[in-house]
């Protein structure tokens, strides 16, 4: 009797124990499936998987070549929008082949690059070439960018559009001279009309201008300081005081290159 006690006994036990362990086990379900739900949001978008869908007739190497002879052949800057006309392909696409280039360009071993400026992008000669391209011509074009040219060209890069008279009423002196040379370096244009009494001139930089300074587009030209400010104006106030001809500022000449 006392062994049939016993065995019901350790039966019970063995069932509470049992029970126990089932109850402990179905809350580490809920947390398997509880923790299962991320793996779904963590999946890529479809946005993010939608493949590119380009236009009729793209093939990059085709696109590549005609973009290539358009530059060349033209020899001036063309719009990325001129591109994507001509080309009759997007403006990303346009992009794409260009980034192409650049990268083929980039390879020992050639002479070329693109470059781009504000908008629109040209085919030039690599900088490392120049010395060569100086044998060829032999006298290259140059320019002189005196003190006083430099300060009109900065007031004129920075505050454009400006009229002559606003450059004037900045720097305190005429600036006929300075205009005219930096008009005959191709380095500032006329861009408009100022809607006032006269209709002003408004001047604006050139394509030239980014070339020359090396600038994609305005927003790269560095912040004009403080110090700058004052040297210009002390620059000024020097023609004023004793200038007798133009070219009596032009002690410290900025040579460049075309």
């Amino acid at each position: 009797m006392q062994n049939e006690d016993m065995n019901e006994n350790i039966n019970e036990n063995k069932i509470d124990v049992m029970g126990e362990s089932e109850q402990m086990q179905e809350p580490a379900q809920e947390e398997v499936s509880a923790g299962s739900e991320p793996s779904v949001e963590n999946e890529p978008s479809a946005e993010n998987t939608e493949e590119k869908v380009y236009s009729e007739g793209y093939e990059i190497n085709k696109m590549k070549a005609a973009v290539e002879a358009i530059l060349f052949a033209l020899g001036s800057s063309v719009s990325i929008e001129r591109l994507s006309e001509v080309l009759e392909i997007k403006a990303w696409e346009v992009q794409e082949v260009l980034d192409a280039l650049v990268k083929d360009y980039a390879k020992k071993g050639r002479g070329i690059e693109i470059t781009e400026l504000d908008g629109a992008v040209q085919l030039c000669t690599k900088q490392s070439e120049y010395e060569y391209l100086v044998r060829v011509v032999k006298n290259p074009q140059k320019f002189v960018l005196t003190d006083s040219v430099l300060e009109t060209l900065s007031i004129i890069a920075y505050k454009q559009p400006i009229t002559r008279g606003e450059i004037e009423k900045i720097r305190g002196v005429s600036c006929d001279h300075a205009m005219n040379k930096l008009m005959e370096y191709d380095l500032i244009e006329e861009i408009g009309r100022l809607d006032a009494p006269g209709r002003p001139i408004l001047f604006g930089t050139t394509e030239q201008f980014l070339r020359s300074f090396g600038v994609k587009n305005l927003t790269e030209l560095p912040e004009i300081s403080p110090e700058l400010m004052e040297e210009m104006k002390m620059q000024a106030e020097s023609e004023i005081a004793g200038a007798s001809e133009v070219g009596a500022t032009e002690e410290n000449p900025m040579n460049m290159d075309i």
